[in-house]
């Protein structure tokens, strides 16, 4: 008898995300488009102006640059020893050639490459993004079981050599098909063996930290990662306990978690999700640890539901705790002794100052400005203390860092902007700075300078020019106005408000309506306790939403799943009509119950005539013929039972 597919199995197939519009063609779909909107223009001139408008928007689409260039490997999923499997490499954003397979141990190359090509555009927020793909299938046997490799293929793309990362993926043995699903370990592309009231052990669901390194020194940037693995299918995830990072600053990056990515941990195949992605910088030396918190997790498992002939797959929920591992790094302290001038700065970097402007005179603000660039903790340092004469008067610096993330490394610039004002006439020097930082890679301290700047102040303004800053103080001040203090001839006037008539009406309002609400609670209750009525009463309108969705098959010509969903829509809503257990429903138990609540023959025989005919046309070569007819009857039987 032929297995029924649980309503996500196609998620559970292939899990790569959607994008909102996807043309497949062999060509470019783009420019099909815009040929086909000139012909059209042409052919029917009232539709001039529309096409105009269309070939803008796909020439703008056209010029959009495309995404980020990546060579990927898709493995295969849960195969036996001798089965036929696909292997899937694809190229995203660029044209390839010169492509390079090695072959797989342990496995027989049966056909290969087929190649397809896709574009997909989408516009978010106004903002339009394009992409391209060329995916190459190779096909083989497993010809015997055990753990394999798929070994890195390259391409030749934009004048770049681009390489894929090995991929691990298990043959089991045949033998393990004819098992019971309930004696097979959990597996993620296996519903056999995600059976209801099965226990979920702690390696089928868990959370785990990953750390980019084992060891680092103070102030120096680490990768950290929460990621989730799972066999099963998630319906709700909630945090009990946040992720603690004692003893770090912390700068998180933006991430949206989805179980759209299958890796191999330990031998065994997880649907993943990254719930947090961040930058650490340890702030003290010891063995420091990280918590990735407790989590409240929903997976979704199967019951198998006898329906006479076949049988079908419900889902349940199954409520799980999960207590995630703990994550130790050694942190190393700075070498000793520190060299002075140094206030912190840990990775990579380099430095430069400019002077603006070659005349000064007494009176005039000018500015300096000193950049640090590079990569490390470059967010938390502090500004350098520039050596100005003491004959200049200074302000506040003014700082501006911009970071970004590549990998698990921060780089970026901190620009500080120092104004000055010289008070006297003179040749002064603006002495150099001695900038320095620690280098985990050389393990040692850096120091660089900057130049030393000699400027000649000639006599100008006999009072200073306001600087920014003086001219918010002096906007404050004269902000503040005296106090008004109007008339002196003040009065006031008192009622009691509990003796109008309008405080009474409102107090009775009031009342009326606190008795509506109750009296209203109260029917509602009684209602819903009648599960039996509340049942019977939803029934029709779950079977409209249900043949709706096989009307939807009905007009895409997908003759299985509209048979699987005139038997399910059918089946659901006999068993909410007549308040019996779907595991418990059958022909004989229908005729019964309808006898029983005095419904004609020839509608009894036209519900149980449905249900055959669906059944029989799911096991029929050709049953596309009758899909009309059988939807009409269908919903014609539905009609004539909600009559009474």
């Amino acid at each position: 008898m032929r297995k029924m597919l649980p309503a996500n199995a196609s998620m559970q197939s292939d899990r790569r995300m959607a994008l909102p519009v996807d043309v497949r063609s062999p060509t470019h779909g783009n420019i099909s488009l815009v040929s086909q909107a000139i012909f059209r223009s042409i052919q029917y001139p009232q539709m001039k102006r529309f096409s105009i408008l269309f070939i803008i928007l796909a020439i703008f689409t056209v010029s959009i640059a495309a995404g980020n260039v990546s060579f990927t490997v898709k493995a295969p999923g849960r195969i036996y020893e001798g089965d036929k499997f696909p292997v899937t490499f694809r190229l995203t954003n660029a044209d390839g050639s010169d492509l390079k397979v090695s072959a797989i141990d342990g496995c027989t190359l049966l056909f290969g490459p087929s190649t397809s090509q896709s574009q997909s555009y989408s516009v978010v927020n106004g903002r339009a993004e394009s992409s391209s793909a060329i995916e190459y299938t190779y096909y083989y046997r497993a010809d015997k079981a055990g753990q394999f490799t798929i070994p890195a293929a390259s391409v030749l793309a934009d004048g770049k050599r681009l390489t894929t990362a090995p991929a691990n993926f298990t043959v089991h043995e045949r033998a393990e098909r004819d098992t019971p699903g309930s004696q097979r370990p959990v597996a993620v592309d296996d519903v056999d063996t995600q059976t209801a009231g099965r226990k979920v052990n702690a390696d089928d669901v868990f959370v785990r930290i990953i750390l980019s390194r084992n060891s680092a020194y103070e102030q120096e940037a680490i990768g950290c990662t929460i990621k989730l693995y799972t066999k099963y299918s998630i319906s709700s995830f909630m945090p009990t306990r946040q992720p603690s990072f004692d003893g770090f600053l912390i700068q998180e990056l933006d991430v949206q978690p989805a179980l759209n990515e299958i890796e191999n941990y330990r031998g065994q195949d997880y649907m993943t999700a990254i719930l947090k992605h961040c930058i650490i910088f340890p702030q003290k030396s010891g063995k420091l640890t990280i918590n990735s918190g407790n989590y409240d997790i929903s997976v979704i498992q199967y019951d198998n539901v006898n329906m006479g002939m076949f049988q079908v797959r419900q889902p349940r929920e199954t409520k799980i705790k999960v207590s995630s591992n703990t994550g130790s790094i050694d942190i190393q302290p700075l070498p000793s002794p520190k060299p002075e001038g140094f206030n912190g700065a840990v990775g990579e970097f380099k430095v430069e100052s400019r002077l603006v402007g070659n005349s000064f005179r007494t009176n005039d603000p000018a500015t300096l400005f000193y950049t640090i660039s590079g990569t490390g903790n470059i967010k938390y340092l502090k500004e350098p203390q520039i050596d100005f004469p003491t004959e200049f008067e200074q302000y506040t610096p003014k700082s501006d860092i911009q970071t970004s993330v590549s990998g698990n490394e921060v780089s970026g610039t901190m620009t500080v902007e120092y104004t000055f004002v010289p008070q006297s006439v003179g040749e002064f020097t603006i002495g150099s700075d001695k900038f320095v930082y620690f280098d985990p890679a050389k393990r040692d301290y850096v120091t660089l300078s900057t130049p030393t700047y000699p400027i000649k102040v000639a006599k100008g303004l006999s009072t200073p020019a306001p600087t920014e800053d003086q001219k918010a103080i002096e906007n404050k001040n004269s902000d503040i106005r005296h106090i008004y203090l109007g008339d002196k001839n003040p009065s006031k006037s008192h009622s009691i408000t509990v003796t109008t008539p309008g405080y009474w009406m409102l107090y009775l309002g009031l009342l009326i309506a606190a008795a509506a609400i109750i009296i209203a609670n109260r029917t509602r209750a009684r209602r819903n306790a009648d599960v039996t009525r509340m049942r019977t009463a939803k029934a029709n309108k779950v079977a409209t939403k249900r043949l709706k969705l096989a009307g939807k098959y009905l007009s895409a010509g997908d003759n299985d799943k509209f048979y699987e969903e005139m038997l399910h829509a059918l089946w659901g809503y006999l068993s909410d009509k007549l308040s019996i257990p779907l595991s418990q429903l059958n022909r004989q138990n229908i005729v019964e119950r309808l006898s029983e609540k005095e419904y004609s023959e020839e509608t009894i025989s036209s519900i149980v005539k449905v249900l055959d005919e669906c059944e029989m046309a799911r096991y029929t070569p050709d049953s596309s013929t009758r899909m009309d007819s059988i939807y009409e009857e269908g919903a014609k039987a539905i009609n004539n039972l909600e009559k009474r």
